[in-house]
């Protein structure tokens, strides 16, 4: 996969050297903060399609749903530090979190200043209590975003990690499941959905969600979802959101835009302005069908760097203001 990728893509990215990576062509730029991000296949476009300039300089891509190797993040990272500090940033799960700092601590002891930023914007996953132990979903890419702004942009690297941390604190998501997905030579689904019923709060790994419910029509499903966001708006909200309508792999675009319809209205009947709605696959779970939606709450400080210039295999971001 890696190969084919890279060859698709000669001229944005090319692999890290000895490692399951790849890098953009810029890299390593001298004096420039590194962002490096990863997981487990089987998301695409994240992590490998979010490589690129204005967004991460390297994705550590593991097997299928599985964390790269501490080994792999450490090639990774020494191939594309560029003497300012590195962040990672990846959603909370376990194995991420073991390997990436096992990583962090041998490229510290080595002189290369590294921070870690988790992606925690599932808010089925804990209460808001326990934000902190949250997955991170499909608000990756904002955070994501954010991080790579600041970078490319020449913040040092505690602003870097500051900013990417406010966007992890002002994003939100919420999903729902209306079947499983199937491994590669697998004849079944990690997971069964009965007919006309569906699972909320799911993960992007073949998770279940947290509960099971009647299959909803589109404008009572926007209801739930919207509603669900809503809640938890951060305190310091000013009322404009970045919205992200997301396809985990077998939802066609038509159902998106569908759904996206009731979800606008409600979103704006509730008194929010929408900035740069995205609608489509951005972080997909093999063929699962089902969606997430986030909300990328948005002040002066994060809207300048979500609307940045980005340019990479699986996105070109443009904001027209």
């Amino acid at each position: 996969m890696i190969e084919g990728f890279v060859r698709a893509h000669r001229d944005r990215v090319r692999r890290v050297p000895n490692a399951s990576a790849v890098m953009s062509s810029r890299a390593p730029v001298k004096g420039k903060v590194a962002l490096i991000i990863g997981g487990g296949s089987g998301h695409y476009p994240a992590f490998c399609g979010l490589v690129g300039e204005g967004l991460a300089d390297a994705a550590v891509i593991g097997d299928i749903f599985t964390s790269p190797s501490a080994e792999q993040v450490y090639r990774c990272t020494k191939a594309v530090e560029g003497g300012a500090g590195v962040v990672y940033s990846f959603g909370n799960y376990s194995g991420d979190v073991m390997h990436f700092g096992l990583a962090e601590m041998r490229c510290e002891s080595e002189g290369i200043d590294v921070r870690t930023v988790l992606v925690t914007d599932d808010v089925a996953s804990a209460p808001p209590e326990q934000r902190e132990d949250r997955r991170g979903i499909a608000g990756d890419l904002y955070v994501f975003k954010v991080a790579g702004a600041s970078a490319h942009r020449g913040d040092p690297l505690d602003e870097v990690e500051r900013l990417a941390r406010k966007a992890n604190d002002h994003t939100r998501t919420v999903g729902v499941a209306f079947g499983g997905c199937t491994l590669p030579g697998k004849s079944e689904p990690l997971f069964r959905v009965d007919p006309g019923r569906m699972e909320f709060g799911l993960g992007i790994h073949g998770e279940p969600g947290v509960s099971t419910s009647e299959l909803l029509p589109a404008p009572e499903l926007a209801r739930l979802l919207v509603g669900k966001l809503l809640e938890e708006a951060p305190p310091d909200a000013d009322g404009t959101v970045a919205l992200m309508l997301n396809g985990l792999g077998s939802t066609k675009y038509e159902e998106l835009f569908v759904l996206y319809r009731y979800v606008s209205e409600l979103v704006e009947r509730a008194g929010l302005r929408i900035h740069h709605p995205l609608v489509g696959e951005y972080v997909t779970s093999l063929d699962m069908a089902g969606c997430s939606l986030t909300f990328l709450w948005l002040d002066e400080e994060l809207r300048e760097l979500h609307d940045a210039p980005a340019r990479t295999p699986a996105m070109i971001w443009e904001v027209k203001r």
